[in-house]
């Protein structure tokens, strides 16, 4: 089993190489990294391929012998960029891999912001059955066209393919600076943004967290996903039978429940919230399929994500790998 990983250096990467690696039914597995900007270090089991996958001949030199693809690589919010890494990249990925002669499985990783996340109303469970329905921006425009386009290669060629719908992958103290009023804030919204400036630092310094409320006024509900459960949903797909040509959500059993969250920091570390009104959408994604199909299960409740991120002692040298959310 040879294993072309796109996207390898990224949390998701490096996480799901650990995994794959320490996993005794992968023991003859090897991994082929296929690194642009940042690079891994080669071992006996892994080997890098340097480039782009908008490059049709990086890929195919990097598909060579390959049996099993893991695409991650994607491109946030360029315009300048997405079509040409996220699009053609994917689209030169599903021609080498249905030409070649040892490919047997390819997996796609996609994200929430294809359906929406929590941009849109949803009237019930975001299940893979819910359309498409990207927000303003080519990021989520092309998480569309990803699983669009891994759709129709496996109905034109027959080859076996298989997405997993992440919504925001949570690692280390992630969730805890999702929710910071400070200039290190992981992601967004920006919190911030939304209050007078005299009230962010004293909210930051605080460790103050923000309630957000949906549209309805309500404490919003949003989806998140930790690495480690998403990494033990993509080995549970791996030679899977019943992957083959499905789509699964890949998400906690419930999403976050802000007002939960609140009320859970303030009960277990004495931490205020303000309240944070928006017009955004609760949504809960549904991963029954996942969980039926691929005997799956999430590790990671609310208690253990809040508690995990808290709990992280973050080294001053370790960089926060950037992954925005869908």
């Amino acid at each position: 089993m040879l294993i072309l990983v796109t996207g390898a250096t990224g949390k998701v990467g490096r996480r799901f190489i650990t995994g794959l690696l320490d996993e005794p039914k992968f023991s003859n597995a090897r991994i082929r990294a296929l690194c642009h900007n940042r690079a891994l270090q080669e071992t006996d089991r892994i080997e890098v391929v340097r480039g782009s996958i908008a490059d049709a001949n990086v890929v195919a030199a990097a598909m060579e012998g390959v049996t099993h693809v893991l695409h991650l690589a994607t491109c946030k919010e360029t315009s300048a960029d997405v079509m040409d890494v996220t699009v053609k990249g994917l689209f030169w990925l599903l021609e080498a891999f249905r030409t070649s002669s040892t490919a047997q499985q390819f997996i796609l990783i996609g994200g929430d912001a294809g359906i929406g996340h929590f941009f849109y109303r949803h009237d019930g469970p975001v299940t893979e059955k819910t359309p498409h329905r990207a927000y303003p921006g080519c990021y989520a425009l092309s998480k569309v066209l990803e699983e669009v386009m891994l759709e129709q290669f496996a109905i034109q060629y027959g080859i076996n393919t298989c997405c997993l719908r992440a919504p925001w992958i949570m690692e280390k103290d992630d969730f805890k600076f999702t929710l910071s009023f400070g200039d290190d804030v992981f992601g967004g919204p920006d919190w911030k943004t939304f209050v007078p400036p005299p009230e962010a630092e004293r909210y930051a310094r605080e460790g103050t967290v923000p309630l957000l409320r949906d549209a309805d006024g309500r404490p919003l509900k949003r989806n998140f996903v930790h690495v480690d459960d998403l990494v033990s949903a993509i080995l549970a797909a791996i030679d899977n039978p019943r992957a083959k040509g499905e789509l699964f959500n890949i998400a906690m059993d419930r999403p976050v429940d802000y007002g939960e969250v609140a009320a859970y920091l303030a009960r277990t570390r004495g931490l205020g919230c303000v309240d944070i009104a928006s017009q955004f959408h609760s949504n809960w994604m549904d991963n029954s399929k996942a969980k039926y199909l691929l005997d799956w299960r999430p590790d990671y409740d609310l208690e253990k994500l809040i508690n995990s991120a808290w709990e992280y002692q973050r080294s001053r040298e370790e960089p926060r790998i950037v992954w925005y959310p869908g």
